[in-house]
């Protein structure tokens, strides 16, 4: 437990910090969820999703939710996805 009070407030503020980055994290993996199964399943409604879930991993590792290079990775994963179901 913390003894001072700045290692109380900091216990405080990783507690908000942590609630309102579930948030987002929940969210981009939602939208993620939703642009694979498009890509497998609506091909023509596929490159909306896969948009939009770019867009939340963008989003996510600006905010610093979420490592630059993870979301790099796991947009060039859900792009070679769709390119591939559309070739």
């Amino acid at each position: 437990m913390a003894n001072t009070s700045s290692a109380k407030k900091k216990i405080r503020a990783d507690e908000a910090k942590r609630v309102r980055n579930k948030t987002v994290r929940s969210k981009t993996r939602t939208l993620i969820t939703q642009a694979r199964k498009a890509v497998e399943a609506e091909p023509a409604q596929a490159p909306d999703k896969v948009a939009a879930a770019m867009s939340a991993l963008d989003r996510a590792a600006v905010k610093g939710i979420i490592h630059p290079n993870n979301a790099a990775r796991r947009k060039s994963r859900l792009e070679q996805k769709l390119n591939k179901a559309q070739a």
